[in-house]
Formats: structure tokens, sequence, C-alpha cells
């Protein structure tokens, strides 16, 4: 199993239509999960901030064929072709998503030195959401901050789906962020999770980006991270 990760501007008029269009495993053959979002800026004040026009789309695959054969032919993948779009291998999830229990599995491995993805994913208890905020925007904030971060993007589906996708330069440097002296926010919000968990199931996965596709914010993200003479991936495709 493979995940995707999509992001495009769309214009503000094709946003509700391209939200109406998630695709299913009837219409893309091989698809194993899949959630359209709304896109927003990490590290504001309080609540993410909405970037209009934009969306994003989340899914798992049983393979690349099947990646394939939903961006040459799905609507959905029409409207988002002027945008990016990143394939990650899983390595390790902490928690639980029931509709990817395979992710639960992930025991992959990868160098300090190689470029890596993170993707959350929350179910949000309406009820713990002013906690859930408070506790992740300093968390988010510290993310965006950090040198190693190439790309960070809020990725939610109202009312109770949130998540984030972030890309890392090298694994050492997302380690950093996480344990590091500067990474306090991290722990503080994994720990208030643990205490009273703000979703009803939520799922942190570390990828391997090996693929990518298109341009976000004039530049391809992973050609970016990878930039590095001891790095390998691919681009266009």
């Amino acid at each position: 199993m493979i995940l995707s990760v999509h992001l495009a501007h769309v214009g503000p008029p094709a946003v509700l239509r391209c939200l109406s269009r998630t695709p299913t495993a009837d219409d893309s053959p091989g698809l194993r999960y899949a959630s359209v979002t709304l896109v927003a800026a990490l590290g504001g004040p309080l609540l993410p901030l909405v970037q209009p026009g934009r969306v994003g789309l989340v899914a798992a695959w049983e393979d690349d064929a099947a990646l394939d054969r939903f961006l040459e032919s799905h609507p959905l993948a029409e409207r988002m072709r002027s945008g990016w779009h990143v394939r990650l291998e899983p390595l390790r999830a902490v928690g639980e998503w029931s509709a990817l229990p395979e992710l639960e599995q992930s025991h992959g491995r990868a160098d300090d030195g190689e470029p890596v993805a993170a993707v959350t994913l929350g179910r949000l208890r309406p009820s713990q959401g002013l906690r859930f905020f408070r506790a992740s925007t300093p968390a988010e904030r510290a993310a965006v901050s950090h040198p190693g971060v190439v790309l960070s993007a809020g990725l939610a589906r109202p009312p109770r789906l949130v998540a984030t996708f972030s890309l890392w330069r090298t694994v050492a440097e997302m380690r950093d962020y996480a344990y590091g002296a500067n990474g306090a926010p991290h722990p503080a919000a994994s720990s208030a999770h643990k205490q009273r968990p703000f979703h009803s199931e939520s799922i942190f996965g570390r990828f391997r980006p090996y693929r990518s596709a298109g341009s976000w914010e004039g530049r391809d993200p992973l050609a970016a991270a990878a930039a590095r003479p001891d790095v390998s991936v691919a681009a266009g495709g």
C-alpha cells in the first residue's frame, strides 16, 4: 500500500465541486481511502487560516498502478492537475485509523539524511476543539519555523476531519523538531492528547517520499528537499 498527498489551487468557485468529487473504490479501482479537504496555513495565532481556492487530497492505494489510473482518468484528478502531488511509502505509524489498519503495521526504516514526510489524521471530538487548537497551534508554529521544513499544510474536512502534512529535508531534522531542545510544544501536545484524547481516532504516520509531480507555490517541494548529493528520489510522475 502507498499514500498520496495532492495540493492544488483550483480557484474558489471550484472548491465545492472538488469537495463533492471524493474518489471511491467504484470509480477508482485500487483505492483504499480518500478524503478531499480544504487547505489551511499552519502556525497562525490559534485557528489555521483556510487558503481560499485551495484543495487537498489524502488517499491510499493498493499500488502505483492504481494511482496512475486515477491520475489519468478521474474528474477530480483533472481539476487538480495544475497542482502538485507526492507518493509516500509507509515507514511507521502511531495510533489507529480504522479505514487503514495497514498503516499500524508499518515498520520501515529511513536513513537520517533522507527526506521524510509526516501525515497526521484525526477525527476531532467537538467537545475537545478548543483544547485541541490550543495545544496544536504552538507545535505547528514550531514546525513551520524549523529550518528543516520544506512544506507544511493543514488539511480539513469539516466538521470533524483535521489533518496535517509536512515534508522535511531529513529524518534527523524532523527528529530534532519532535524531540530536540526546541521541540517542547510537540511533546506537550502529545501529552495533552494522551491525558484526554482530542480525537475519536487519530494516527501519526511517517513516510518515505519517493516520487512527485507538478508544482506547489512555484516549485516541486520534493525536488527542493532532495537537492543533496546523497539523496535520490524521482520527479515527474
